[in-house]
């Protein structure tokens, strides 16, 4: 398999177009199928709006990096500290909230690249573990963060529009890498 060029880009306010552009698409790749049209609109409505963007972006606890190549936009993550953690909001960890990459570039180590990028950021913050959640039918990302490390440790509902889904709460002690 060839080697990607990839670079990591840390995400400002100028760069919230690309964000929106990027969330919508790489959410809707991974999840429309599976939900209804009415349900997914409503969703990234309301979570890749402009505004919530802004106010995600500008959070001091909240970090966005972009997956770039050829200064192109294929794939991004988003991470949370302490307070802007969507659960445990525990001190001591990490979480990451997304890593979403576009689907043609599945499969090529853009995912493990952004990864590592986490684990790289969580180990500078000398945080205990890292955590995320993973839609219980999202087979790739829970076989992706299974051969990462991640370990099942608590279930949450995550909701998309009308309807609550199960999500695995996954965890990986930085003490075991």
């Amino acid at each position: 398999m060839m080697e990607l060029n990839i670079t990591i880009l840390q995400i400002n306010d100028s760069h919230i177009a690309a964000l929106q552009q990027i969330g919508r698409q790489t959410f809707s790749e991974t999840f429309a199928e599976s939900n209804s049209a009415e349900n997914m609109a409503k969703y990234l409505d309301e979570a890749y709006s402009h505004e919530k963007l802004i106010a995600e972006l500008n959070n001091p606890n909240s970090i966005f990096y972009f997956a770039m190549m050829d200064q192109n936009v294929i794939g991004y993550l988003k991470l949370n500290f302490g307070a802007s953690q969507t659960e445990l909001k525990d001190n001591n960890a990490l979480e990451i909230e997304r890593i979403y990459v576009l689907k043609e570039f599945h499969g090529k180590k853009v995912g493990q690249f952004l990864f590592d990028k986490a684990i790289e950021i969580a180990k500078e913050h000398h945080v205990a573990y890292v955590w995320l959640g993973v839609w219980e039918n999202n087979k790739r990302a829970l076989q992706f963060y299974t051969k990462n490390g991640f370990v099942e440790f608590d279930q949450h509902i995550f909701v998309l529009g009308d309807e609550a889904q199960t999500d695995i709460m996954m965890k990986l002690e930085l003490s075991n890498i």
